[in-house]
């Protein structure tokens, strides 16, 4: 048999036991013990899988072979690593020994300069010591941690790739949390990170140990140490699946306060990847067939249109944009090509209906606010407005199109004085990343104000893509939500949340800067919450209710409200300019 490995692992409790009094007293009865903690067996796999002194990685296939194990999700987590230089993985650990096996196999096999950070336990397989740093979380003050700390430092500070469990110990139930999961995280990968200015990518590992081994170790916390070789031997064709999404750049990591608060985002973005939690978007019961998009309008019957609306209706020119408010039964053709703009960008976001063109009866009683192009003769960007005071005149609340989503009761804002509900808003996709576009809508909305300044109140909804992950959704709805009453959703967004993200919710009062890094350390495409969403909240907007709008491919919508007077004097001065005081000071 080859034995390129001169280190042979002797899988018994004899050998494992130190020359101590209680050690002396143990070995008599050692096989007894060996059968009853499931070591023997663990030296039947190492026997019938040939195991002795082979090769590292050979070794780790070969046992994970005699487990039965199935590792799924290897290929996404190896994507997320860089093929070199410094980087730190974190993953929770739910087994105590087999993660840490699969893990170095795995990360070794695809970076020879992988090193994990691991318990002593792991010693009991000499044949792959070499990929360990050993530590000792049972006594934190052992000169093997502080041997341990230096190594890693300097693991990270030679470029490589450094993996660490910052529980120490295996998940168990944590009587403060009132649940089986990792006990505090060490704060030791957020330093080293920090300090080396290393990305972190967050690895959850799926699963758990038997409900036995939680039960024995609340009698006494060292029965889970000396269970840990029976229960790794009952995982035969036990999934474990590996689940990340991002890596997190130290500019995410910086927006939080302190490493403690640093080291918690890790976990919690670490735990965000249990699909245990992962509630899917409903797959729509019939497939929609897109229909063909509507010709572009007539140029120059829109040109037309726009030279006969009264000057009052011209709210902002800037280079060759213009940006006017108007209603259908004055420009018809420009009506037609928002529908048709609207259609097209929503498609993009997973939001068209899936008509010709996207249209309802509130088009022909809505405002419209958009930004025209007289170099290329075509439209931008849009706003569809509502104003309140005029369509409720007759008490009658279904002419407000928010109403087929929220439930709006007589103390909401909208029923008490006169209200600009915003909706349907889009840049077309060429101008999507230009300065000009939001701007030149938000100066024309300013503009439009001032002109009618009984309007103090914006409100309307932010629409959360569908091409959002719903663990952000979740998210974005439980930070931002803080005004509930007066509203209801017809039909409420129930995402569902970690406990570990409501625990991390509860202990700390989150920024949109915050809640923007974890947002984007979920999001496959990296991408941030949305830009209207930010754009409200520096206005000072308060967020009501998410609710489902069914008409518009059931899509998440924010409900919030801006009272416009108290937006900050920075931003009233951008979009009110010269006529900002004489609104500001204008009564009934």
């Amino acid at each position: 048999m080859n034995k390129p490995n001169e280190n042979v692992s002797d899988l018994r409790l004899a050998a494992l036991l130190p020359d101590t009094l209680l050690g002396n007293v143990l070995r008599p009865i050692s096989p007894l013990l060996d059968k009853i903690l499931g070591i023997d067996k663990l030296h039947q796999l190492y026997v019938k899988g040939d195991l002795w002194g082979r090769e590292k990685q050979d070794f780790s296939e070969r046992l994970l072979d005699q487990l039965g194990v199935r590792v799924f999700g290897v290929d996404d987590v190896l994507a997320k690593i860089p093929k070199e230089g410094r980087c730190v993985v974190v993953c929770n650990h739910p087994y105590g020994m087999v993660e840490g096996v699969i893990i170095a196999k795995i990360l070794t096999a695809y970076r020879a300069d992988t090193k994990i950070m691991a318990n002593l336990g792991l010693r009991v397989f000499k044949e792959i010591a070499d990929y360990f740093i050993f530590a000792n979380p049972l006594q934190p003050k052992a000169a093997i941690n502080t041997s341990a700390i230096k190594q890693c430092f300097k693991h990270v500070d030679n470029e490589g790739l450094l993996v660490v469990f910052p529980a120490g110990k295996v998940s168990s139930f944590q009587d403060d949390r009132q649940r089986i999961t990792d006990a505090e995280w060490n704060r030791i990968a957020i330093q080293i990170a920090v300090k080396k200015k290393a990305p972190i990518l967050p690895v959850f590992i799926s699963g758990t140990n038997s409900k036995l081994f939680h039960k024995m170790g609340q009698i006494y916390y060292r029965f889970r140490l000396l269970m840990l070789a029976r229960e790794m031997v009952k995982l035969n064709e036990h999934p474990i699946n590996l689940v990340t999404n991002n890596l997190i750049k130290p500019k995410q990591l910086n927006v939080f306060n302190g490493i403690e608060s640093m080291n918690d985002f890790v976990r919690l973005q670490c735990y965000l990847n249990d699909e245990t939690y992962l509630t899917p978007w409903i797959e729509d019961d019939r497939t929609v067939e897109f229909k063909y998009i509507i010709p572009t309008a007539n140029k120059n019957l829109m040109t037309q249109e726009l030279a006969a609306l009264p000057e009052e209706q011209v709210l902002v020119k800037f280079k060759s944009f213009t940006v006017y408010n108007g209603y259908q039964h004055q420009m018809p053709t420009c009506v037609q090509e928002i529908t048709r703009l609207r259609e097209i960008t929503f498609r993009e976001h997973n939001e068209g209906s899936g008509e010709a063109c996207d249209t309802d009866h509130f088009d022909a009683t809505y405002m419209h606010l958009f930004i025209f192009d007289h170099e290329n003769e075509e439209i931008i960007g849009a706003y569809r407005i509502g104003q309140t005071d005029l369509l409720q005149k007759d008490a009658d609340i279904s002419k407000l199109y928010l109403s087929q989503i929220f439930t709006f009761k007589p103390e909401f804002i909208n029923q008490n004085q006169p209200c600009l509900e915003m909706g349907r808003s889009f840049i077309v996709a060429e101008h999507q990343n230009s300065f000009h576009g939001l701007l030149l809508l938000w100066k024309g909305i300013g503009a439009y104000v001032c002109k009618n300044p009984r309007y103090r109140t914006l409100y309307g909804t932010v629409s959360l893509s569908k091409l959002y992950d719903p663990r952000s959704v979740a998210l974005i709805n439980e930070v931002m939500i803080t005004e509930r009453e007066g509203v209801e959703a017809k039909s409420p967004f129930e995402g569902n949340l970690h406990p570990e993200a409501q625990d991390f919710l509860k202990a700390n009062s989150v920024t949109m800067e915050q809640l923007s890094a974890m947002v984007e350390g979920i999001e496959v495409d990296g991408k941030d919450v949305p830009v209207l969403l930010k754009q409200y909240y520096k206005l000072g907007a308060k967020f009501h209710c998410m609710g489902i709008d069914i008409n518009f491919n059931h899509t998440p919508g924010l409900l919030l409200s801006v009272d416009l007077p108290k937006a900050p004097e920075k931003l009233l001065k951008l979009y009110l300019g010269k006529d900002k005081d004489e609104y500001l000071s204008y009564t009934e």
